[in-house]
């Protein structure tokens, strides 16, 4: 597919990357050796199909900003608090490019909410979503959270996102993000396996209401009330004994770390709250749209990559290139894939993706899972011909690297849920 680059600065940039990269064909395998990157790499990359170019566009990749909605008017008053012009990406509403070596996170409009940094592709991710209003979204691999406050921000005053990660700390991390843009109000956000989670929206139909009514709730059990980061000193006095005696294992009940005003968890009680119902009721209470963003092994994000010059290579071939750890990400996000799928309800949309570039967690991830689940279809991602990136090994699957799409490295299916036959 082709895509043509619009202002003279992208044109220009293009260009330096198009010479890299046929200077890199000319020269063959004396290009590769050149890059700094270790043999037992080279090998992966050749074996998966990845072109070891695109690591050398590092330096010449843009950073990418996100204008929060209501705050189009304020672009020059912006483009002076962080001493650049920003450069409207075309195919993305909302999203801007700037040289690679501005710093945003010390300027005003960055404190003040204004901006943040999301890489383009995945922002196309969320795209994918076709978020609606009133929507009710599941971000199953949360954090760090830009892709979780852009849903949010599609939503608007509407809907809920219910987000989930197995890191507590990198949870933190979102809640502060969704608090600092002034996002939270529909977000719920638990500390959970995303592959084992299961508790699914709380709408506010009186359908729901009557089918939450069955659940009962113990006499004495508190409903909740806003939220508020200051916990009763009886329930942080059972959290600290709890962590001491290592009790908080995985297979315990999700931990809500945070929660809105309007998320649907207000007045609820916890037996409420974490009850979950049957497949038949996921069908019509599931999530509208879920995004899975599966842990990967980060091999299609040069900024990742580079950071294993001052690791040290070893650590990558622990972390990127071992075949048990592989074996054991690919299985994951399978897990994270099936189980997304099954909390979706019927109608409702998936966007799968992942960082890596290798078909392993990617396109056989996703041919697997369409082998065993008659109900999942994949579909054309709406728009995305006007996208700068390439077609994956499955038709309908696309494919952002940093020399075609000057972004990082993405991987991105979406599926709907068809009826059981």
């Amino acid at each position: 597919m082709s895509y043509q680059f619009k202002s003279a600065r992208s044109r220009k940039f293009a260009f330096l990357l198009m010479v890299r990269f046929q200077e890199g064909d000319s020269k063959g395998m004396e290009a590769t050796s050149n890059l700094p990157l270790p043999d037992a790499f080279l090998e992966f990359l050749n074996e998966n199909g990845i072109d070891p170019s695109i690591y050398s566009a590092g330096d010449f990749l843009p950073r990418y900003v996100r204008l929060k909605p209501g705050c189009e008017e304020q672009v020059e008053a912006i483009e002076a608090d962080i001493g650049c012009k920003l450069e409207k990406v075309e195919w993305l509403p909302n999203f801007y490019l700037l040289p690679p070596h501005i710093q945003i996170a010390g300027s005003k409009s960055y404190q003040e909410g204004k901006i943040y940094g999301i890489d383009a592709a995945s922002g196309a991710a969320v795209s994918a979503l076709n978020i609606s209003n009133g929507d009710h979204v599941l971000d199953l691999c949360a954090a760090p959270g830009a892709k979780l406050c852009m849903v949010l921000e599609l939503l608007g005053n509407s809907g809920s996102v219910t987000g989930v990660d197995v890191a507590r700390h990198r949870l933190a991390a979102c809640r502060t993000l969704v608090q600092k843009y002034s996002l939270g109000d529909h977000c719920r956000l638990f500390v959970a396996d995303g592959a084992e989670f299961s508790l699914i929206p709380i709408r506010l139909h009186s359908d729901f209401k009557s089918l939450n009514r069955e659940f009962g709730m113990k006499e004495d059990e508190l409903l909740y009330k806003e939220w508020t980061s200051r916990k009763p000193w009886k329930e942080r006095k059972k959290a600290i004994k709890e962590r001491e005696k290592g009790s908080l294992q995985l297979n315990q009940d999700p931990e809500l770390i945070y929660y809105g005003r309007h998320s649907g968890v207000v007045g609820l009680s916890k037996t409420e709250l974490l009850k979950t119902v049957s497949t038949r009721d996921i069908s019509q209470f599931g999530y509208d749209k879920v995004l899975v963003d599966a842990e990967c092994t980060h091999d299609g994000s040069i900024k990742h990559i580079q950071k294993f010059e001052n690791w040290g290579w070893t650590t990558l071939e622990r972390r990127v290139l071992d075949a048990e750890r592989t074996d054991h990400l690919t299985i994951l996000q399978f897990r994270l894939l099936t189980n997304g799928f099954k909390l979706l309800k019927v109608g409702g949309y998936l966007v799968y993706s992942t960082c890596s570039l290798t078909y392993a967690q990617n396109e056989d991830v996703v041919e697997k899972f369409l082998s065993v689940n008659p109900c999942a279809e994949l579909l054309e991602i709406d728009g995305s011909e006007c996208w700068p990136c390439k077609s994956g090994r499955i038709p309908k699957t696309l494919r952002f690297d940093p020399l075609t799409s000057r972004t990082s490295g993405l991987f991105v299916a979406k599926f709907t849920k068809q009826p059981e036959r």
